[in-house]
């Protein structure tokens, strides 16, 4: 029986992923056993277990880069967990004794994957962006196999690279469940419509939040055609999301061509629209590949080393969206970007067609590829 340790965590980005492996994995071997090591204060501590599987905590943090006094105490605090990082993962592996150990980035990978690499057990790791994180760089001469999202991702160790396999990144089944046709008529769209979904991630994103709205203005001052569906996100700061629109004249409420609010269905949404407006997670650009929808990529500056960034160059050098970095937003460069779209669909089919190009379709079995190339 093959046993399974996955470690990853902090954000969706790194646990989704590490999720989908082990599903995967299950599939093909249905009396495999899985652990999920992770941080207690991530969001890995409650969606690991919440799907069923067992999850053992270390702590971990990273350390932060700006030195202010908050940050120096949480540098010391860093600082303790790195010292006893070794020693917890190997707690959590001799509990465990895996066959295989599979890292997906975030700061815990590091530590587990190393030592199990040490301890002579055989072990991969997964790189969901298309500029590799550090975790990903000092695991990379340690570990045996190297899973990648994008051919792109360029800056690895030369000599790491003949253990490099391009996998791509799993994306959920009810992505493209679906026609455009049958997700319109759920959602109560014309069939003929153009629909423009928009959204910041799960807690959302200010400047996407802001600029949206000024295409909604647009769209009312301007009579224009067009269905926008938006997420806002769960943040607390943009609970009155609507209210605000409302307060500035930007007519919301019982307004049919806008569908506006905190969460929506993802994939069903997804597979209505004709453009997307998002940052450039590397969960959320496959999405959009899997689906062959053109985007406009608005990439979160907030990130280790502007990975978002790379991730949208990928979709635009691809002639598959157009990437606009905060900085360079303005007073209305969404609303020329869209307006130029809407003004020719044929760039924005072209789009469509060069994002479908980007989907690697057989993902799991890349992966599985990988997994039983080790455990044989």
């Amino acid at each position: 029986m093959l046993r399974v340790l996955l470690a990853g965590g902090g954000t969706a980005g790194h646990i989704n992923p590490a999720l989908a492996i082990a599903e995967i994995i299950k599939e093909n071997i249905p009396d495999a056993e899985f652990c999920f090591a992770g941080t207690p204060f991530g969001l890995e501590a409650k969606l690991v277990p919440e799907s069923g599987y067992a999850f053992e905590p270390i702590k971990v943090r990273g350390f932060q880069r700006k030195l202010n006094f908050t940050n120096i105490k949480r540098n010391i605090q860093a600082l303790g967990y790195l010292a006893v990082s070794g020693k917890r993962s190997a707690e959590i592996i001799k509990k465990f004794k895996p066959d295989l150990v599979i890292g997906t980035g975030g700061y815990v990978s590091g530590p587990i994957v190393r030592k199990a690499a040490k301890m002579g057990i055989k072990t991969a790791i997964h790189e969901a962006n298309a500029f590799a994180g550090v975790t990903t760089k000092l695991l990379s001469k340690d570990v045996d196999r190297i899973m990648l999202t994008v051919e792109q991702t360029k800056n690895l160790p030369e000599q790491v690279k003949n253990k490099v396999t391009v996998t791509g990144l799993p994306v959920r089944k009810e992505f493209s469940r679906i026609s455009r046709k049958d997700a319109r008529r759920e959602l109560g769209i014309p069939e003929d419509a153009v629909v423009i979904l928009s959204a910041g991630g799960s807690l959302g994103a200010r400047a996407l939040n802001n600029n949206v709205a000024k295409l909604f203005r647009w769209y009312q001052e301007n009579n224009v055609d067009v269905y926008h569906i938006h997420s806002y996100g769960t943040y607390k700061g943009y609970a009155n999301y609507i209210e605000e629109l409302e307060a500035q004249g930007i007519k919301v409420k019982d307004n049919k061509r806008l569908k506006v609010s905190e969460y929506i269905n993802m994939p069903l949404c997804m597979d209505a629209c004709d453009l997307v407006i998002s940052r450039c997670g590397a969960s959320t650009l496959t999405e959009i590949e899997s689906v062959g929808r053109g985007a406009i990529l608005i990439p979160s500056p907030m990130v280790a080393e502007n990975h978002q960034y790379h991730n949208g160059m990928v979709l635009q050098n691809a002639g598959a969206g157009i990437v606009i970095e905060e900085k360079d937003l303005g007073e209305d460069r969404l609303v020329r970007e869209v307006e130029k779209l809407l003004s020719d669909r044929d760039k924005l089919a072209e789009f469509s067609a060069n994002s479908a190009k980007l989907y690697i379709k057989d993902t799991p079995e890349r992966i599985f590829g990988v997994v039983r190339s080790l455990i044989e």
